[in-house]
Parts: C-alpha cells; structure tokens; sequence
C-alpha cells in the first residue's frame, strides 16, 4: 500500500512541477509580449489563472498526505499521550471527513453546473477547470483514511498519538 502512496506522491509533485513551470512560462511570455511587443495574448492570463488553480488542489492533496497542513497544535500537545487526546484526534479526523466530502460534493455540483459555460479566452469548458475540486478531494480522502487507519491501529497497539516516534501508552502522564 505504502508503494501506491509512494507512487501517487511522485504523480502529484511532478504534475505540479510542471504545471507551476508552465504558468511561469506563460506568464513570462505574457509580460515579453506585452511590455517588448505591445500586444497580448488572450488566452495566456487565462490559462496561467487556471493552471494555478489546479495546482492549489492538488498542492493541498499533496501536503494532506505529507501531513504538512496548517494546524493549531497547543491542544493536541497538552493532551498528547492521553485518551482525551486520542478522542481529539479523532474529533479533528471527523472534522477532516466533513470537510472532504462537501469539497467532492460541492465541486461536482459546480463542475456539472459550469459544464455549458466557456471560458472567454481559450473556449474550454469550465468543467474542466472545476473537475480539480472533486479530484483533489477523492485524493485527499485516499490519504485521510490512511490516517484514520494509523489512528485506530496505535489505539489497537495501546499508544494514542498518531505522530510516529513520540508513542507513549495510554493514560501516561510524561
């Protein structure tokens, strides 16, 4: 499983490489042909606006799964080790599922709902530029339930805190 994981950080990471070096490039040749030439191209702001938006999504999958997400950390800390803290883990792990099922929820519902609008410089379907949040949340979802397996399985072995190398058995107070 781990392999599969391995693999799908490697496809998200490169996809984003590229995408983020396509949107400099762009916008490099945006600003050549604008302040050396005196025109621009219609569809080079366009598609850089679009190619950051997919990389934000998937950016965010990529660090749900590096478990680099932003966090307020004091609570956990104080109750790290504890069956309190093992409850707020699985209080935030909840909170997480919420979240990513009304990202897959409501960004289908806006990918079919912007499905017969165009955008106004390249002519695609806006469906395709939408279609990144219901994506991006099924990835997260993937790398959410790994977690909640982690969570269940130290609980299993008698440790509460999901961080790898700072196990302590339940109800210890150090």
């Amino acid at each position: 499983m781990e392999i599969i994981f391995k693999a799908l950080r490697k496809t998200l990471y490169g996809i984003s490489v590229v995408a983020m070096l396509v949107m400099l490039a762009i916008i490099f040749m945006q600003v050549i042909t604008r302040y050396v030439f005196g025109f621009s191209l219609e569809w080079s702001e366009e598609l850089a606006r679009f190619l950051f938006v997919w990389v934000v999504f998937l950016g965010s999958a990529l660090i749900m799964g590096e478990d680099g997400h932003l966090a307020v950390e004091l609570l956990p800390r104080l109750l790290k080790g504890t069956v309190p803290g093992f409850a707020l883990n699985l209080f935030i792990n909840v909170c997480g599922y919420v979240f990513i099922f009304l990202l897959i929820t409501q960004g289908w519902k806006m990918t079919e709902t912007m499905t017969f609008q165009t955008s106004p410089g390249l002519g695609i379907s806006m469906s395709y530029v939408y279609m990144i949040m219901p994506l991006s949340g099924l990835l997260m979802l993937m790398y959410h339930i790994k977690d909640t397996i982690n969570i269940f399985r130290l609980f299993v072995q008698g440790r509460t805190d999901p961080k790898v190398g700072d196990h302590q058995p339940m109800g210890s107070t150090d």
